[in-house]
């Protein structure tokens, strides 16, 4: 992979769940879990319908959370500390994941539908705090979840991202829509690639992906 397709990059977005930790750590696991609690709390109703309903709101909305402030005006901040109130003790350190993104060349930033501060708990428990300039949850999006385009549009503006000079890392391909079409470099990070013309590069190792790119 030439490192010249991304010699003009100087602000690199990396999504956080399933990224920045191998997929085999497993938290959504347990988010998941505390998802379904939350929305059967919430509602009122029994797990196979809440389950049902997250899936309904996750392909029509991009998120539960969007799901339910759409449908049910539920308040984001309380469901955010509810759902990412999970346990972190089995994440490893990534020190040469660390020492790649911090010599990567420009401004480095951490972009998740996650809230801000259960991003900085992962990056703190994967030993990647203190490398990123900057880490921006859904609430900086004022609640629009990717893959909306107005959630990145919101989320680059406050940081003053260039998309023209910007390369995106993402687990989940429709993620990579709205980057690619505002012209970013986009990285697909997943055990298998996915066709798709939005996506230029595929990696199942972003260790040794971004060590290429140093």
């Amino acid at each position: 992979m030439p490192r010249e397709f991304f010699s003009h990059v100087r602000t690199w977005v990396f999504d956080l769940d399933n990224t920045l930790y191998p997929p085999h750590a497993r938290l959504f696991d347990q988010i998941e879990v505390r998802m379904t609690r939350y929305v059967m709390d919430q509602l009122g109703v029994e797990q196979a319908e809440a389950d049902r309903l997250r899936s309904d709101y996750w392909a029509e909305y991009g998120t539960t959370l969007a799901g339910l402030m759409a449908r049910h005006d539920v308040d984001p901040e309380p469901y955010l500390n509810e759902v990412h109130d999970i346990d972190l003790t089995h994440l490893e350190h990534a020190p040469d994941l660390a020492g790649h993104i911090a010599r990567l060349p420009g401004r480095r930033i951490v972009y998740t539908n996650g809230s801000e501060p259960y991003a900085r708990r992962v990056l703190a428990a994967r030993g990647l705090d203190g490398v990123f300039d900057a880490v921006y949850g859904i609430e900086h999006a004022d609640y629009h979840p990717k893959p909306d385009p107005k959630a990145f549009e919101t989320v680059f503006a406050k940081d003053g991202v260039d998309p023209a000079s910007a390369a995106m890392f993402e687990d989940d391909p429709r993620n990579l829509r709205a980057p690619h079409a505002m012209g970013m470099r986009t990285v697909h990070v997943a055990p298998a690639p996915v066709p798709g013309d939005h996506i230029h590069h595929h990696t199942d190792d972003l260790t040794a992906f971004v060590e290429r790119l140093t």
